[in-house]
């Protein structure tokens, strides 16, 4: 009789061993089940640029911290207004304990994140607001200023006198705006820098390369442009050197992919705003994580951002900023 208590127990333990696979995180590979057993789905505008993936790496380890899993969900393109729509409210119907997002339309977005708040789900925002109180907190760089330190960098790499051109991104997303509206201030101070052209790439590089051309026959005597995102960065990169005009048309982007910095050290973009995704990421996730532990976080987070020069490029300061991973 003892033995065969014994037999059936071993097999229990053998079946329960056996009985599926462990949960997985957001990327599919195992892992142990969480420690508060929270999941936040981190939903960022777009998936095809560098900066986004730094978004994550800094989501996943402040999940890692937290013990939150991640769902790393979003549409393909920053312009996709209504996919984007979708994705929140599936993971309002999931059920998640938090969502953190950048938002591809600052009006767009109210509504369903009413939604998720009623639903008992906390939204922070990262990157891209929305026109709401309703979010625990914004964790971004002040695009305004960000954008006034450009306008100013650019005034000064033109003599403080001549023709510009402003490449914002999509028009109706709140840090594109915002981009766009601190450019102005920032050239404001230059009576001599007359503003002439003001362009969307769409966050896609081959559009910023047409608008680019576009801008450069309209405006033989251009001096310079102010590219406000990574796509339109790269995309007047090619626009300038196929040209014929790299350099001689002074360049200033925003962000850091490795297409920049090579266009920064070959002379083609002159100085890059650089901001902190990893903490963006990083610390949207924290801040969702300590608004559920019912801990405070403050309204808005500031990510803040550095000038990034051919000549403080290699600063150790500006490569830990360049590669946090």
């Amino acid at each position: 009789m003892r033995q065969t208590i014994v037999l059936i127990t071993l097999a229990v333990l053998v079946l329960n061993g056996c009985g599926g696979p462990a949960p997985s995180s957001s990327t599919g590979e195992p892992t142990q089940e969480t420690q508060k057993g929270r999941t936040f789905a981190v939903i960022p505008k777009g998936l095809v640029h560098q900066f986004w993936l730094t978004v994550k790496a800094g989501a996943e380890k402040a999940g890692e911290e937290n013990g939150v899993d991640i769902i790393w969900i979003g549409p393909q393109k920053e312009t996709e207004v209504v996919k984007q729509i979708n994705i929140v409210e599936d993971m309002i119907g999931r059920g998640v304990d938090a969502i953190v997002m950048a938002a591809c339309d600052q009006e767009a977005l109210v509504d369903v994140l009413g939604r998720a708040v009623e639903a008992g789900i906390p939204v922070v925002t990262i990157d891209s607001g929305v026109a709401s109180d309703l979010p625990v907190t914004f964790v971004a760089t002040d695009n305004v200023a960000g954008a006034a330190t450009a306008g100013e960098a650019l005034a000064k790499l033109i003599g403080e006198e001549g023709e510009v051109a402003v490449i914002p991104f999509v028009k109706g997303a709140a840090t594109s705006e915002m981009r766009e509206e601190g450019f102005r201030q920032g050239i404001a101070d230059y009576p001599n820098v007359k503003l002439v052209a003001v362009q969307y790439s769409q966050s896609d590089v081959a559009k910023a390369m047409d608008v680019t051309e576009d801008i450069l026959t309209a405006h033989p005597n251009l001096k310079g442009i102010f590219a406000a995102n990574e796509a339109g960065a790269l995309g007047a990169v090619q626009a300038l050197e196929a040209a014929g005009k790299a350099g001689e048309i002074k360049l200033v982007g925003f962000d850091a992919s490795d297409g920049e910095i090579a266009a920064l050290e070959n002379g083609t973009i002159q100085a890059l705003i650089v901001q902190s995704p990893f903490n963006m990421g990083y610390l949207g996730v924290k801040a969702a994580a300590e608004h559920l532990d019912g801990k405070p976080v403050e309204k808005r987070i500031d990510t803040g951002v550095t000038v990034v020069t051919k000549d403080n490029l290699n600063d150790p300061e500006i490569q830990k900023l360049l590669n946090p991973l």
